[in-house]
């Protein structure tokens, strides 16, 4: 029986947002995104929970209700680099287990982000951890929207697309596409690192990979890094980029 992981958790929380303007500040059942993404992470075991942010707006709303905020630079690409700010800023050691929660995430069960930081807290040839779940619908195998992955038999991730794999060659064409049942999964965006291969990843420049299937997990793969992947039959439901995305939340959070 392994005793729980010690883990901090980085909310990257970015005002500017193209398809969902300010979308950290909107309000779902009363209260922000942000808020709701907040509440979930200090539900999950963590010894710290900070928001990382370069707006003075998100911070004033984070303050307000009582969460601690971060002022990082303006240039950041990803919430990963934001994190690693936030890392090197608090000066935690090269050890520190960071669990990286995406402030656009407010249904994140706390459940799995404390899986994420245990299986990597469990795995010391892992230099980070994420999650996946089966997928069992052809139209989300197919949907270029959801990110897929493959994993080697110990569990760490082979490769991220948001092409449909593995392919499944017998009796299936591209007109008839069959989804390859138990290979199929659904890459979950929660990820945690130690903070010393947070600082090497957010020192490398992008990978063509990353490029070109817009995927920062794979400049991960491509210089070497091993990914432990675990497997959750809960998965989340929705993030949110869209109006849509938005409702969907309300719909969900009115009814718990």
């Amino acid at each position: 029986m392994h005793a729980a992981a010690r883990f901090k958790v980085v909310i990257p929380a970015r005002l500017g947002s193209t398809r969902l303007p300010r979308k950290v500040l909107r309000e779902v059942a009363g209260k922000t995104i942000v808020q709701h993404v907040w509440e979930a992470a200090r539900l999950a075991g963590a010894e710290e929970v900070l928001i990382a942010t370069d707006s003075d707006e998100v911070q004033d709303v984070c303050e307000s209700f009582g969460a601690a905020v971060w002022m990082t630079a303006t240039t950041h690409n990803s919430g990963t680099d934001r994190a690693n700010e936030i890392a090197r800023q608090a000066g935690w050691d090269a050890s520190t287990i960071v669990v990286n929660l995406q402030g656009d995430e407010p249904l994140m069960p706390p459940a799995l982000v404390s899986q994420a930081a245990e299986l990597l807290a469990n795995d010391p040839e892992a230099h980070i951890a994420s999650l996946c779940h089966p997928l069992h619908a052809l139209d989300e195998w197919l949907n270029p929207n959801v990110v897929k992955l493959v994993m080697d038999r110990r569990g760490y991730a082979l490769y991220f697309s948001r092409a449909p794999i593995p392919w499944q060659r017998q009796g299936a064409s591209r007109e008839q596409p069959r989804l390859p049942a138990g290979l199929a999964f659904r890459h979950i965006g929660l990820y945690a690192y130690r903070v010393a291969a947070l600082a090497e990843f957010s020192a490398l420049p992008p990978a063509p990979l990353e490029d070109c299937e817009a995927l920062e997990q794979l400049r991960a793969l491509t210089h070497g890094f091993r990914i432990k992947m675990g497997i959750t039959d809960a998965p989340p439901p929705r993030g949110v980029d869209t109006e849509e995305d938005l409702q969907a939340v309300e719909r969900i959070l009115s009814r718990s």
